[in-house]
């Protein structure tokens, strides 16, 4: 059954990219949204929406305290999208494990005893490593950094709970999710913000790939797995099902702005490992969630160009 309105949705990680925008759809759909913060929290992502969502004071590193907040809380649903690492300015080895690790533990473990509906772990296409193909759910996990090599572990621990325990736990394996709110740093608001000001962006190379997927399609993803009836365990590919260059990003850019400016090679390269292949096979999603993409690339940064013109202000 789909979240419904006045049902309890607790989310971790709301005031990131992805759970920033997870907390705004489920505002829309009436549920009631909790959503943990820290002291070191930044919440500009939600600074608009912070009176309209049940704040929690509590770090998912601290098990006891997640527990007791779980207790209280009562959650229908969890959605699960804290995570440390993912960009590469993120690279506090503790931080990584404490945060992807620890905290997916302590928050899987805290709903053995909450009668929680179903618990959506995010985890990413980086568990999977160096491939030379399209990968599937069922392909060896490979990871090749800190952040893959964590979140490969929380995604298996993620799927060994639900076995064993029964527990109502799936994982979404994201690809590269873009679009409103997505971090400053990363290739779409970078190039955005930079040919908005009449800056050649700056890219590392132009043949650099991912499967690159508009976050109201990630979104929708989340909303599909509410409704499928034997979740225990299950994972599922998350993308676009297609692979694109870092040079299709800055040419559909440059030219839906205009094409004042072009495109500059000479940024340091992010990731030490980058592969030919970066793909997903998204038939399982198909199949079992009813769930496809609807925003082609072009459709996608369109809208997300649109968002940034008007909410540039944000990013300084």
């Amino acid at each position: 059954m789909s979240i419904s309105a006045g049902e309890r949705i607790f989310i971790t990680g709301a005031t990131g990219f992805v759970g920033s925008n997870l907390t705004r759809r489920y505002l829309e759909r009436g549920a009631e949204v909790f959503i943990n913060l820290r002291k070191t929290s930044d919440t500009w992502r939600i600074r608009d929406i912070l009176s309209e969502v049940n704040s929690v004071p509590v770090d998912i590193s601290d098990y006891e305290k997640l527990r007791e907040a779980i207790k209280n809380v009562r959650p229908d649903c969890i959605f699960h999208t804290a995570a440390y690492g993912g960009s590469a300015e993120q690279k506090i080895t503790e931080k990584i494990i404490e945060t992807n690790i620890t905290g997916t533990v302590n928050l899987v473990r805290s709903c053995r005893d909450t009668g929680v509906r179903l618990l959506v772990n995010t985890g990413t296409s980086s568990e999977y490593g160096i491939k030379n193909s399209a990968v599937k759910e069922t392909s060896l996990l490979e990871p090749v950094n800190e952040y893959g090599v964590t979140k490969a572990a929380a995604t298996l621990f993620c799927q060994s709970y639900a076995i064993t325990e029964k527990l109502p736990i799936v994982t979404l394996r994201l690809f590269s999710p873009y679009g409103r709110y997505e971090p400053k740093s990363r290739l779409v608001p970078s190039v955005i913000l930079a040919t908005l000001k009449k800056i050649n962006p700056k890219i590392s190379s132009r043949q650099f790939v991912r499967d690159f997927i508009f976050i109201d399609d990630v979104l929708d993803a989340y909303e599909a797995v509410t409704n499928l009836k034997n979740p225990s365990g299950k994972i599922f590919n998350i993308g676009s099902g297609q692979q694109h260059s870092v040079g299709d990003i800055v040419d559909i850019i440059i030219r839906h702005l205009g094409n004042e400016v072009t495109y500059e090679l000479g940024a340091p390269q992010a990731w030490k490992n980058e592969p030919q292949v970066w793909q997903a096979d998204i038939q399982k999603a198909k199949a079992e969630l009813s769930w496809e993409p609807e925003f082609s690339l072009d459709g996608g940064l369109a809208a997300t160009i649109d968002w940034f013109k008007a909410n540039k202000g944000l990013y300084g």
